[in-house]
């Protein structure tokens, strides 16, 4: 398994948490885990580190209005579809 795979299978399990209502732990894990795929993105060009600066602040939004389902979809499609791209690249 590669890191960016790993990651994905994290970010997964965020979003079944969220999904679960375990909102107080996911979000402690969330913060590890986006702390892990920073560096990830910081390697990334210029337009997807722009994409997940947007995709960060939609997450933070959702997470300041506790809407833990719509945090929930960001974390399993979006942030996987980024880090996606970024192993395609």
């Amino acid at each position: 398994m590669s890191a960016i795979e790993g990651l994905i299978a994290r970010l997964q399990q965020c979003a079944e948490g969220f999904r679960l209502g375990h909102d107080v732990e996911t979000a402690m894990t969330m913060v590890q885990l986006m702390g892990a795929i920073q560096p990830v993105i910081d390697t990334a060009p210029q337009e997807q580190r722009q994409d997940w600066e947007a995709l960060l602040g939609l997450m933070f939004e959702c997470q300041q209005g506790q809407n833990w389902l719509a945090l929930a979809d960001y974390l399993q499609y979006e942030c996987v579809e980024v880090l996606r791209s970024l192993s395609a690249s």
